[in-house]
């Protein structure tokens, strides 16, 4: 085979076979395909896509590009959970130990921030001490402690994404639903999982703003998912603003700590609803509950008795933090800068760009632009208002944490530009009877037989 002869067939849609895509992926895993040819294919399915046969031969031959973790010799069931992405996501930190708590192990594969969406893996690691980069041994191990691990992908594990997703994000292919599929489900299908409950955003904030593009995408996760042997599920989801009222590291932490302990208030019930959702169908597809309904009881008491917790702090030990920061969490937040934006006259706060919240969040020092940028624990928003909320003049609209008066200032035009209401954009005043309707949390689950329907449509 040669690659140039296998570019010209995805340029000319012709569709390659399961040892063509195979002799792709191995020569990236390997790195003895140039990366000028591995971009040009690339481009040919962005531009010209793939079969769904071709999706499922490239996640398997990604899968098995390298080593593969093997959860069974632990005696449970896998699970997991993936989100797309969004501003404010800290579910993993809720749903891990809740069904850990429940009986299944959770070996959570995560990601960095990049861009608008912040990292699962940056916002473990504001706990000192705390170590995302285990062996496959010490996940195991970690799991045997605390019945859930998040971590990075292992130098072994799916080599062939590396160098896949590398090009793609320096090619101007990585909106491709083929390839996100194939990069998602390939790191998830090593890992060993049995379940997969899979989070796809739509709305201002999500990688996908367009509900028929995040549908699309949900419905070839599952069908992909399941045609490999993983049971798995997608639930599409609102990101229309960010999830609950923290968006940073520390803070997102410190924020599911909280629910965790049963603190509930009105800004974070959207967090709490969401993850009890996610939460429930990884106890159904995991085979401790009978229904998602059930799932959601059984997820629900995992929080109130407390057993969620104890999972979530036996993790952050056995992954070397140090759970004593959870003890006097606002002593721990030492931001090196604090801002507080105040509304600059009455209204209603009707809809809110949330991408753009994002970026201020990166801007604020929390993330990064490029893959080895340092971020700070500390930077992130708190917000104090949700979308539909009459606002007062004068009320804090969000609190803003950064590492420089410069990136603080950098920030707060993006943020005050990303509310739309009466009090920022010089509209007359909104009413109480102007109310409006959130939208909800969870907006559509799509199992196989959807996903089906939706792929052949």
């Amino acid at each position: 085979m040669h690659p140039i002869d296998l570019i010209r067939k995805t340029r000319d849609r012709q569709p390659l076979t399961d040892a063509e895509i195979h002799f792709l992926v191995a020569g990236a895993a390997a790195q003895s395909i140039p990366a000028e040819q591995l971009a040009a294919w690339l481009m040919a399915v962005r531009l010209n896509g793939l079969t769904l046969d071709e999706i499922r031969s490239l996640t398997l031959a990604m899968r098995d590009s390298g080593v593969r973790f093997d959860p069974h010799p632990l005696g449970k069931t896998a699970v997991d959970k993936h989100s797309t992405g969004g501003v404010g996501d800290k579910t993993s930190f809720l749903v891990a130990p809740i069904a850990a708590a429940c009986g299944l192990h959770v070996p959570m594969i995560s990601g960095r921030a990049l861009g608008h969406t912040g990292g699962t893996l940056d916002k473990l690691e504001s706990v000192p001490g705390f170590q995302t980069a285990l062996t496959l041994d010490q996940l195991a191990a970690a799991l045997r402690n605390a019945g859930a691990a998040i971590v990075s992908q292992t130098p072994d594990l799916v080599p062939a994404d590396r160098v896949l997703y590398a090009l793609r994000d320096r090619t101007a292919t990585v909106e491709s639903p083929a390839l996100i599929c194939a990069s998602i489900l390939s790191k998830k299908l090593a890992a060993g999982l049995d379940a997969l409950v899979l989070d796809v955003k739509t709305g201002s904030g999500a990688f996908l703003r367009d509900p028929a593009e995040a549908e699309y995408l949900a419905a070839l996760l599952v069908s992909t998912a399941n045609a490999a042997g993983t049971r798995a599920i997608a639930l599409l989801t609102d990101m229309s603003q960010p999830l609950g009222s923290a968006a940073g590291n520390w803070i997102e932490l410190a924020e599911a700590h909280n629910l965790l302990r049963n603190q509930r208030s009105r800004l974070t019930e959207d967090l709490r609803s969401l993850s009890l959702h996610l939460a429930a169908w990884m106890l159904h597809l995991g085979g401790v509950a009978d229904s998602p309904a059930s799932g959601y009881s059984r997820a629900e008491a995992a929080l109130a008795n407390g057993s969620a917790l104890d999972r979530f702090l036996v993790m952050i030990a056995a992954q070397g933090g140090d759970p004593a920061v959870f003890d006097h969490p606002q002593a721990f937040h030492r931001p090196a800068v604090t801002h507080s934006l105040i509304a600059s006259r009455s209204g209603r706060i009707t809809a809110q760009d949330t991408t753009a919240l994002g970026w201020a969040v990166q801007r604020l020092g929390a993330g990064r632009e490029v893959a080895d940028q340092a971020v700070d624990p500390h930077a992130g928003i708190h917000f104090h208002f949700r979308t539909g909320d009459l606002i007062a003049q004068g009320q804090p609209l969000a609190t803003l944490y950064a590492s420089s008066s410069v990136q603080l200032a950098e920030a707060i035009p993006i943020v005050e530009s990303a509310l739309t209401g009466s009090d920022l954009t010089g509209s007359e005043s909104a009413t109480a009877s102007s109310s409006i309707a959130p939208a909800p949390i969870v907006q559509q689950i799509i199992d196989a037989a959807r996903a089906s329907a939706i792929l052949n449509s």
